[in-house]
Parts: C-alpha cells; structure tokens; sequence
C-alpha cells in the first residue's frame, strides 16, 4: 500500500529588509485607522505589515475641504498630510499599534532632508518600530516640492536617515516623473532596503455646475483602478534595475491585480483605496495568492516575484 503524503501549504512569507512578514499582502499609508470601530471590521492581524498614516515632525491641519473627490474607476484625495505630530504619535499611537504583534512600518515625511533625519533619529530606539518610509512623494502639499522627483534630492534624504538608523528603509516614490527607474537606483544606491510604488498620480475635478475645482486644493492625487496599468508598468520597468525589493500598489482591487504585480516584480504588495469599497479586501487577497500558488504548484513567493515571460 503505497502511503499517501498530505500535500504541504504554499509558503507565503517574505522578507522587506529586515522584515519578515507572514505574507505579501500590507496595509497601505493612510488607508486605515486602528481603533475599535476598525477591529469590528476586520482582522488587521492577518496582514503581512501595516503601514502608518504619514507623520510629520510638528502637527498638520491638512488642506481646505473638501478633501476627496470620486472619479471614473478612482478616487482623487488632497488630505494634505493632516497628523498630530511626532510626540502625539509617540504617546497616544504606538501603544496600541504595538498590540497587533505583526511588524509596524511608520511612514514619515518632511520639508527638508533635516526633518526626515530628525524623525528616523526619533524613531530608531523604538523596539515596536519595525520599519520606516520614507514619503518623499505626497502629491498634495501646498509647497509641491516632491523629494522623489529627483534623483540627488532622493539620495540626500535616504542617506541622512541611513545615518540615523539600521532598521529597514522603504523609499516611497512619485509615479509623477519621466524616469522613476532613475530615482529607485539613487534611493538604492544611498542606503534604502525597499522601494515602494506608486504614490498617486497628479490629478483634478471640476464641477461644471459651479465652475470651480471640486477638490479645495484644487489638485489631488489619483488613486485606484485607473491608474493600476501604469502601476504595473513602473514596477516592472524598477525591477529590472533595482536589486532590493518592491512594494507594489496602485490600484490594487483584486487578488488578482496583486498577483500581477508580484508577477511583474514586486516582492509585496499594499492595499489602499480599494480597502474604502470593502474593508476587508486585504484579507481576502491574501486567500486569492494562497490559492493561486497552491493551484498552480508554486511553493512560495520567491518563485514567483518577477516570474513575467517576456514575449521574444
């Protein structure tokens, strides 16, 4: 009699830097608050890695409302980086981000390269920190000054919070550029252990009824299903330039849309806007991935990060 062997689950874990996370699948800067409201609506436990609301040094009001705006297949969004501030997020958020024992990617941002090394230096002996990105790709900021809109100023800030920590670095970029590929070699270069992208494209809504801008920014990021193919397109252009890995996002609906970043080249990926439709769509992508290798015999995800069969 010829024994039969139970067939082993796909593995799902990855490695950011650092990082090792359960599965590929995190949640995306500023798509959710993790109070008790959220834990009625789902398990944040399941997710690979979250990652916070951006922090600033100093607390933001954020931009004029209105601060969001619907469009065809997405959302455009000019929140303006509202926060409490680095102290606030110290005493009143890490405490219960602590709670959820799965790694915790704190999102920072700043107007100068100074403000950047201030934060990571503030945030280095912090043993609930596992991670920090670095936004240098907010779209809707009154200064409009996007750091990852150049390669040296990409470089400078990377550098100075390399110098502040050794936890992992994830560089947030702007798809807004000609060559992004370009800005993911410099924040390589300069010290980063991950490359995240895209942030929102440059976007806006006019209501043709009053005549005037619908958002009260005037201008906003576009996220969502519509910018997904160029997404796709900037992950699979900065893995075959970048030896360190990619979180990919943009548009993000499905398991899988994820499947086909990570197909492209990205070695994670992150949930944002899509979570505003369903809640718990991050949870349910993470089943679609474990199927989809168990069906097609993949026994993990570094077999499948960039698999892609180019067309000859």
């Amino acid at each position: 009699m010829v024994k039969k062997h139970k067939r082993r689950s796909p593995g799902m874990s990855v490695q950011i830097g650092k990082i090792g996370m359960e599965n590929p699948v995190m949640v995306a800067s500023g798509t959710y608050e993790y109070n008790e409201v959220t834990k009625e609506l789902i398990d944040i436990k399941q997710f690979g890695a979250i990652v916070t609301k951006t922090i600033t040094l100093r607390p933001r009001e954020g931009n004029p409302l209105p601060r969001t705006c619907e469009t065809y297949a997405g959302l455009l969004n000019a929140i303006g980086l509202q926060n409490k501030g680095l102290n606030a997020f110290l005493i009143e958020s890490i405490p219960s981000l602590k709670k959820l024992r799965i790694p915790i990617i704190v999102s920072i941002s700043g107007d100068t390269a100074g403000e950047f090394k201030e934060l990571a230096g503030n945030l280095a002996e912090r043993e609930e920190v596992a991670g920090i990105e670095l936004n240098l790709s907010c779209p809707n900021l009154t200064n409009k000054r996007l750091f990852a809109q150049n390669a040296d100023a990409t470089y400078d800030v990377v550098c100075q919070v390399r110098e502040m920590t050794d936890k992992t670095i994830i560089a947030k970029l702007t798809p807004n550029v000609t060559n992004i590929s370009e800005i993911a070699r410099s924040a390589e270069r300069a010290g980063a252990d991950a490359i995240s992208l895209v942030n929102t494209f440059f976007g806006m809504a006019i209501d043709i009824k009053k005549k005037e801008p619908k958002l009260g920014n005037v201008t906003g990021g576009l996220s969502g299903p519509a910018i997904k193919p160029i997404a796709l397109r900037m992950v699979w252009d900065v893995s075959k330039k970048v030896k360190i890995p990619i979180i990919g996002m943009g548009g993000i609906m499905s398991g899988e849309d994820a499947i086909e970043f990570i197909i492209a080249g990205a070695s994670a990926v992150a949930v944002g806007t899509g979570s505003f439709i369903n809640p718990n769509l991050g949870i349910e992508i993470i089943r679609d991935i474990k199927k989809y290798l168990s069906k097609n015999n993949i026994n993990g995800m570094k077999q499948l990060t960039g698999s892609l069969a180019e067309r000859s």
